[in-house]
C-alpha cells in the first residue's frame, strides 16, 4: 500500500472515531449513516463537509476492501483526497473558535448617552455598533439599523428633533426584537454562523468569558465579518 493510502486511512480512521464519539458511541452504524444523522444537527461540523465525507467513504471502501495485494490497491488516493481529508479533519476534531480571531476592544456605552453625541461617533469613528449599559448591566445593542428605524418613525411626526433623546430612547423604539445575542469565549464559529443563518434580525453577536451579557466585552461579530471572509 501507498504512502498516501495510508495517510488517507488514518485520517479517515481517527475521523470516524471522532464521529462515534459524538454520537456515544453507536453499535453496528456504519461510516455514512453517522455523517447522514450528524449533518442534521445544529452546532456539529458536519454539515458542510456532508458530500466530500460520503465520496471519501467510497475511496475508503475502495482501498479496504478492493486492495488486491499488501503491496497493491486498486484505488490509490490523489493529492487532492489526502489535502481534503486533512482539512475535515482539522474542522472536526480542531474547530476554531471564536476567540481570537473575533476578538477586539469593544466601546461600551452609557444608556443616558446623548444622540447626538452617537451621531458624532459614527460619523466621525465609522462605528456602526453601540452596546449600551446602565452602571454596568447590558440593556442592548444600537446599531445603525436602530438608529435609521428611529429616524425614519420620528420623521413620521415631522422635523426629528435630538435635543433630549439619549441612547436608551434607540432601545425603546427597536420593540422587543432581539438583534443581538451573547457567545462565550469558547463557542464555535460555525456555531456563530448558524445563529446568523437562523435568525434574520440578528445583527451581532457579542463575546464575553462565559457569556454573561453582563460581563467584559472581548470581542463583536456582525454578519460581514464571516462571510465576507469565506468569500476571500
Amino acid at each position: 500500500m501507498g504512502e498516501r493510502a495510508e495517510e488517507f486511512l488514518s485520517t479517515f480512521n481517527r475521523i470516524e472515531k471522532e464521529l462515534r464519539n459524538q454520537l456515544n458511541n453507536p453499535a453496528n452504524m456504519g461510516f455514512s449513516e453517522m455523517v447522514r444523522r450528524l449533518s442534521k444537527r445544529k452546532g456539529v461540523l458536519v454539515g458542510n463537509n456532508e458530500n466530500d465525507l460520503l465520496q471519501l467513504a467510497q475511496l475508503r471502501n475502495a482501498i479496504v476492501h478492493d486492495q488486491i495485494a499488501d503491496d497493491f490497491v486498486i484505488a490509490e488516493p490523489n493529492d487532492w483526497a489526502v489535502k481534503r481529508i486533512a482539512e475535515i479533519e482539522e474542522v472536526l476534531i480542531r474547530p476554531e473558535k471564536v476567540l481570537p480571531r473575533f476578538g477586539k476592544k469593544v466601546t461600551g456605552f452609557e444608556q443616558n448617552l446623548p444622540l447626538r453625541s452617537i451621531m458624532e461617533i459614527v460619523a466621525e469613528k465609522r462605528f456602526s455598533q453601540f452596546p449600551v449599559y446602565h452602571r454596568g448591566e447590558f440593556k442592548g445593542l444600537v446599531t445603525l439599523r436602530t438608529i435609521g428605524l428611529f429616524f425614519a418613525q420620528a420623521s413620521l411626526e415631522g422635523p426629528v428633533n435630538l435635543e433630549g433623546k439619549k441612547a436608551e430612547d434607540l432601545l425603546q423604539s427597536n420593540g422587543k426584537s432581539t438583534n443581538f445575542h451573547f457567545v462565550d469565549a469558547e463557542t464555535k464559529v460555525a456555531e456563530v454562523e448558524e445563529m446568523f443563518r437562523a435568525q434574520t434580525t440578528l445583527e451581532a453577536v457579542l463575546i464575553t468569558k462565559d457569556g454573561d451579557p453582563d460581563g467584559n466585552l472581548l470581542g463583536i461579530i456582525r454578519p460581514r465579518d464571516i462571510y465576507v471572509q469565506k468569500e476571500e
